[in-house]
């Protein structure tokens, strides 16, 4: 199960032959080679995606878990701007990857046994997590654009506890959770072939390719494209500012850089072929591209594939954006290492000694 492959527009549409499980009324004319590729997308799903989604599960529970839990036993006056950003990204992470094992056993038996309830709670999860993470890395974008490209401007440090401690809410939080309200009105579960039961947005039949095509492209827009031009556009600067300023050493900011670019380059793997991939859809939809038998095949494989390494990106965030950093292994070790809980609410950190908003300019660059 998935944000992509399980949209289905109505009761009718169930037993279609297009693109994926959710193209609708998109696979009714098509001929019997499409119908022989979706069968062999179905059984390829039947597999795959609990397979994946169980790592990626297992893997962002343990990576996003130690940061919650690394972050979270700090004093609040020992927390750094970066350890606040840490904390809010590993939360969200760790909230998404709570729905994955839902997905993976419905995409394993083909029928959800969770209840409505249930149905419409991992939705709202799934949705506004997965928007929080991505638009909370572009908060981080901006933070590290602050800290090291206007280090010494005099209003920088009170620009990014603002940031840190109450934009991220209405910039992040706030509209990840309006974005989730669609999955309050439109998810339920619903009967289908041979007693199974489907849980998935459903809607209404005579504007269902309308209200599909709007939320893909919505995710493109606010999943992909808004963060990402955040992230390209700061780092950008920042890697011009490290190879020209006077920043330290040439090792410091070689690191620095390197780091910089990884996660960039992180992000747009992960992400640029999921969002090419329904922005097609979409546009499929829209009859604004031609539809074609190859097409529908090749798009429904192409999904199935990218929409994973989408999610694997909560998997890279603390390794990318926590575990880099040489204080938050410091702490981890700490932590791991400490038998009684009391112990764990004191985790020293290393602080800069200019202020207790501003980081060295590379070394947090690198931390973050």
């Amino acid at each position: 199960m998935s944000y992509y492959e399980h949209i289905f527009f109505n009761e009718d549409d169930l037993n279609d032959t297009g693109l994926g499980s959710g193209s609708g009324e998109v696979g009714g004319d098509l001929e019997e080679p499409c119908e022989v590729e979706y069968v062999k997308t179905t059984e390829l799903l039947q597999i795959f995606l609990p397979v994946v989604y169980s790592i990626i599960f297992i893997l962002g529970i343990t990576g996003n878990g130690l940061v919650v839990v690394v972050l979270g036993c700090q004093r609040r006056s020992k927390c750094s701007l970066t350890d606040r950003y840490r904390l809010h990204l590993s939360a969200a992470d760790l909230l998404f990857v709570l729905a994955l094992p839902f997905w993976a056993v419905d995409a394993a038996l083909g029928d959800w046994r969770f209840g409505k309830v249930a149905c419409i709670s991992v939705q709202v999860i799934y949705t506004v997590n997965l928007y929080g993470s991505v638009l909370i890395l572009a908060f981080i974008s901006l933070d590290r654009y602050l800290a090291v490209v206007r280090a010494t401007d005099t209003n920088t440090g009170g620009l990014r506890q603002l940031l840190a401690h109450r934009l991220v809410y209405v910039g992040a939080w706030l509209p990840a959770g309006l974005l989730a309200v669609p999955d309050l009105i439109f998810a339920r579960t619903q009967e289908r072939g041979e007693g199974a039961m489907l849980c998935q947005r459903l809607y209404p039949a005579h504007s269902a390719t309308l209200w599909v095509a709007v939320f893909h492209l919505q995710l493109v827009v606010v999943g992909l494209v808004i963060p990402g031009i955040v992230l390209l556009v700061c780092y950008c600067v920042i890697v011009t500012r490290l190879t020209r300023g006077p920043l330290g050493g040439q090792r410091q900011k070689r690191r620095a850089v390197r780091t910089t670019i990884a996660l960039v380059l992180c992000f747009f793997v992960c992400w640029l072929p999921y969002g090419v991939g329904i922005s097609v859809d979409a546009l499929l939809r829209l009859d604004v591209l031609p539809r074609s038998c190859r097409l529908e095949a090749v798009l429904s494989m192409w999904l199935v594939v990218a929409e994973p390494m989408a999610f694997a990106h909560c998997c890279l965030n603390p390794l990318l954006y926590a575990f880099l950093g040489a204080g938050f292994k410091s702490s981890a070790r700490r932590a791991l290492t400490l038998s009684r809980a009391s112990s764990l609410k004191i985790l020293p950190r290393r602080r800069a000694g200019a202020s207790t908003a501003t980081e060295s300019e590379s070394s947090s660059l690198h931390s973050s």
